[in-house]
């Protein structure tokens, strides 16, 4: 199956490659993110790419961007391909917002070490996996080669953020969370946790990245949590992760899927694409994805024709 494993062009300045996400200064000066199929799970970018997911991120990022714009502007200016958009230039804050409302993941994995404290926030003995806070919880963490927990204290003294700019992501971020929250439990989806990244435009506060996807959340079936807390169906990249989990050799996780491990994370993909936006995604039966994003790149102007 057709996949775009990253994308480069001499056209175009290639100003950073992240784990899934190229970015390039545009001719208008704006940058120009494409959204690949690569796929990271423990700060490693594995090399099996999964068909699909990039054209899923990247569309469901702009559906929600389009749907919390009451709450704060963010970086998006055009969707030019189902795997790219340009951006307005930002200041990116080098701090993950976490919000977290059920004790799962890898705080669950802490908190089965005896760890309480996280990012500052303390948690109670006694809880069980995947429990429900009373209240959402926010645990930063920096944005470093290797994230790292922080405590709101420590990153106004390490010079992260000023007290009042965390104070004002922190709204923010739990404003973000109950909008998807609510949203997404009319289509009987949890939205368990998830991550937020800000940046600053003329010194004013905008959403950047992504925002609930399944890269960047966790998704359960709400049905299923209602039946059995603890094996709620996991509708995201925690698929993956378990995976690789279960199948460490001398403690180091595989560097690839198996063909049916990747055809399963695309069938999920797909799927949580559907019940959010309440259609298939558009591009799924396409097979050609580097082909149509240089020739949408080209009629958006981005590129000169080859």
């Amino acid at each position: 199956m057709n996949t775009l494993n990253h994308f480069e062009t001499p056209q175009l300045e290639l100003l950073h490659r992240g784990k899934v996400r190229d970015s390039f200064r545009a001719p208008s000066g704006d940058r120009l993110i494409v959204v690949t199929d690569r796929l990271s799970a423990f700060d490693s970018v594995l090399e099996t790419p999964v068909a699909h997911k990039g054209a899923v991120l990247n569309g469901l990022a702009n559906f929600w961007f389009d749907n919390t714009r009451d709450i704060i502007p963010n970086h998006v200016m055009e969707l030019v391909d189902p795997n790219a958009m340009l951006v307005k230039e930002a200041e990116p804050i080098r701090v993950e917002m976490v919000v977290r409302a059920y004790l799962t993941g890898s705080m669950w994995r802490g908190y089965q070490q005896g760890q309480r404290t996280f990012s500052g926030v303390t948690v109670p003995d006694g809880l069980s996996k995947h429990q429900q806070f009373p209240e959402p919880i926010v645990t930063p963490t920096t944005k470093e080669e290797s994230d790292r927990e922080i405590t709101p204290e420590n990153l106004v003294s390490e010079g992260w953020v000023s007290q009042e700019l965390y104070n004002q992501m922190k709204e923010k971020a739990l404003a973000l969370f109950k909008v998807g929250s609510d949203l997404l439990k009319e289509k009987g989806i949890i939205l368990v946790d998830t991550k937020y990244e800000f940046g600053l435009v003329n010194g004013e506060l905008i959403l950047i990245d992504e925002i609930h996807t399944p890269d960047s959340s966790r998704f359960w079936s709400a049905e299923d949590y209602a039946k059995n807390p603890e094996s709620a169906e996991q509708m995201d990249k925690e698929y993956v992760r378990q995976w690789l989990i279960a199948n460490k050799v001398d403690g180091q996780y595989p560097r690839a899927l198996t063909p049916e491990v990747s055809q399963e994370a695309t069938r999920r993909y797909l799927d949580i694409y559907e019940r959010i936006t309440g259609q298939p995604l558009p591009t799924a039966s396409e097979d050609d994805v580097s082909a149509r994003l240089v020739s949408n790149l080209v009629r958006a102007g981005v590129m000169k024709a080859l």
